[in-house]
């Protein structure tokens, strides 16, 4: 037994739970990892965070709170211990919107539309303190497409290319109506939400993967869920989503689709460096996978005409995501240390 096996069974024995079966239940993008518990008929999660990994589990702790008092449905904590990285979670279950959605195609629109309608709700309480993702730490973001992505692709550096995409990403967020600034849960997608029918909205929604979360634009979880990296969202389904969010808000359609095209393009720019980077540089090629399904979200926001300018930076530096390039990510699976 390792002495993070000893740790997690201090931590299980000081918060009541040490006599719990125990079954691996995921892992993710990051170096966090959750078992299932079950202890009588009580069921738990323990979230595994090593800080000396870069792990923090407070932001999730004052997140979750903050999204509780908004009466939404993040997990209780039951128990947590920030020095070591463990929580003692409430366990939501295994209905995850992509697992609901695949056995009930038909409930796409219902489920999304519920989602639409909890980020109404968080965008209606106050703000709490939270990082920047304003239009400036957003549009640098973007350029990890290039720094990774096509780095990857290519094996070349193309500082030119990172500050005109930069500068271009920048400018297609000024071109946005104004717009109050919310929390952003940055991770709102199909994988990290769950359908809780027994209880009432918003709070039938719950709520996974928040510690990351920013202040930023009202649009961006939106998209995120709607222009999902794992599953394609038809296209009544995300076209629901945004004439409910323009109804709720009072936001003209033209000015929100062209927010939601705007912050979902800087998004699948992020993410295609992002992804890239998992496999370069963690090892987790199965990453690479999802970049094709990433490219076509990205090419469908560019095709809106007031991203015409940053399209065109995006054909200028960044390659298509070829069979071949693809296996030339896998092939480079952690072999890059750093940039």
């Amino acid at each position: 037994m390792s002495g993070r096996d000893d740790a997690i069974t201090g931590f299980l024995d000081n918060a009541g739970w040490g006599g719990a079966r125990r079954s691996l239940l995921a892992g993710d993008a990051s170096n966090r990892r959750y078992e299932r518990l079950w202890l009588a008929d009580q069921p738990a999660v323990l979230m595994d965070a090593p800080p000396d990994k870069g792990e923090d589990i407070r932001p999730f702790v004052r997140i979750g709170r903050h999204l509780s008092n908004a009466g939404l449905s993040p997990p209780k904590v039951f128990a947590e211990d920030a020095a070591q990285g463990f929580l003692l979670l409430e366990d939501l279950g295994d209905n995850l919107f992509s697992n609901v959605v695949e056995s009930d195609p038909d409930a796409e629109k219902r489920l999304y539309l519920a989602a639409t309608d909890a980020l109404l709700a968080l965008h209606d309480a106050p703000l709490p303190d939270a990082p920047d993702y304003g239009p400036g730490p957003m549009s640098t973001l973007a350029t990890l497409s290039i720094d990774w992505f096509a780095f990857g692709a290519s094996g070349a550096h193309d500082p030119e290319g990172t500050k005109a995409l930069e500068a271009a990403m920048k400018d297609a967020f000024d071109a946005l109506a104004p717009w109050q600034p919310v929390l952003v849960l940055r991770d709102y997608h199909a994988e990290n939400l769950l359908w809780l029918p027994d209880r009432v909205a918003p709070a039938n929604v719950g709520l996974l993967d928040f510690q990351d979360a920013g202040i930023g634009h009202p649009a961006y979880d939106l998209m995120s869920l709607a222009r999902d990296a794992r599953r394609d969202v038809s296209d009544a389904t995300r076209s629901a989503m945004i004439a409910h969010f323009a109804q709720a808000t009072g936001k003209t359609t033209a000015d929100l689709e062209q927010a939601c095209a705007t912050v979902s393009a800087q998004r699948n720019l992020r993410i295609l460096g992002v992804f890239a980077r998992l496999s370069l540089h963690f090892g987790k090629p199965h990453y690479v996978d999802l970049i094709p399904r990433v490219w076509r979200n990205l090419s469908a926001d560019l095709a809106h005409p007031s991203l015409a300018a940053l399209g065109h930076v995006v054909a200028r530096t960044l390659p298509d995501p070829t069979p071949e390039i693809l296996r030339t990510l896998k092939a480079k699976c952690a072999t890059v240390p750093t940039l």
